[in-house]
Order: C-alpha cells, then structure tokens, then sequence
C-alpha cells in the first residue's frame, strides 16, 4: 500500500502528508522500519498482528504529484496489479475526522492521484481518503493542504489516523465491503 505525502520536516505535519501519517501508525503496529528503496519510496514490511496479511508499505519519496512513478516501480519490483494496490490519502471533500474507502474512479483533482493514473494506466484501485475538510474562507486548497493541522486537529488527529490503520487491517483481511460497511456507518 502507498501512503501519499510530500517528502521531508518541512511537511511532515501538513495535512497533505496524513498519508505517510496512517503508513507510520501502521509500520508502528508492525514493529517494522522504513528503509529507502530502488523503487523511489521508502518501504516498509511486516504484519501488524500474528497470522495478519503481511503488509508492503511505501511512501514515494517524490512530491505529492510526481508519486505515479514510485507506485509504478513498486507495482513492477512486487509483481502486483492495481487491484491489489491500497492508496492512502488526504481528501478535501470529506470533512477532517472521516475517512472513506473505494475502489476504483477517478483522480477528482487530486494530483496524486492524477499522477497514479496516468504512471500504471489504471485507477482501479482501492483508496483510503481521509478527509481534512475544506479551506476557510477563500483561502486556496493549495495552501491548506500544504497547512499543518490546527491544534484542535492536532487532539483528535491521533484518533484519525488509528481509524485510517484499523480500516486498512480489515479491508486486507476481511475486504473493501467490510471495512465499508464498518468504517462508513461509524462516522
């Protein structure tokens, strides 16, 4: 799976970066490490619990919008298709403390996503899109995303990010509909 994000400090609180958030929790919960990798990301393996599916977590080393490449490799190094492919990420049309789960559509103006698409050819894959809300006032969607959380946030970011790493753990051992049917009547 593949948590969206920009590389690097000066990012690391954005809420463009709640992707790399949700893969650290679950790298956390794997008691595995980071490590860069050929493939333009940094990766990680392990299985959160005994007998769970083992995880490859990835974090492209790349900007948000230039993570197509990275996923591409990473579909190429494994062997895998983008069915099998988690995508985790911000979404500024779910408000901040929700998250959504989907397989398939397509990139609804998000540049990573966009750049996904258009790197492997496919957008039949399943996201994870945890919402951060839209902007206040006229500030642009650029320029929030590229926003730490406010400190309100910043309380009930931990609580979010557990939510994201809970319904990645079902979605690989239950499915997409279970994690759906849990994750989307809980909100």
């Amino acid at each position: 799976m593949v948590g969206l994000g920009n590389p690097g400090p000066d990012y690391a609180g954005n809420r463009h970066n709640v992707g790399h958030m949700v893969l650290a929790e679950l790298a956390d919960r794997a008691s595995a490490r980071f490590k860069s990798q050929k493939t333009g990301a940094a990766v990680a393996e392990g299985r959160t619990s005994p007998g769970a599916a083992r995880l490859v977590l990835a974090k492209p080393n790349s900007f948000m919008n230039l993570s197509g490449g990275a996923v591409a490799a990473l579909e190429r190094f494994y062997k895998i298709d983008s069915a099998h492919l988690i995508v985790v990420h911000d979404e500024l049309d779910i408000p901040f403390d929700s998250i959504r789960l989907k397989f398939g559509g397509g990139h609804g103006g998000h540049n990573g996503l966009r750049d996904i698409v258009s790197a492997t050819g496919s957008g039949d894959f399943i996201r994870v899109r945890v919402g951060i809300g839209r902007p206040p006032g006229r500030q642009s969607a650029a320029d929030f995303v590229l926003k730490d959380f406010s400190g309100t946030e910043r309380a009930a970011l931990p609580t979010v990010i557990a939510d994201a790493a809970d319904a990645i753990e079902l979605i690989t051992s239950e499915g997409l509909t279970a994690a759906q049917l849990k994750f989307h009547t809980a909100s």
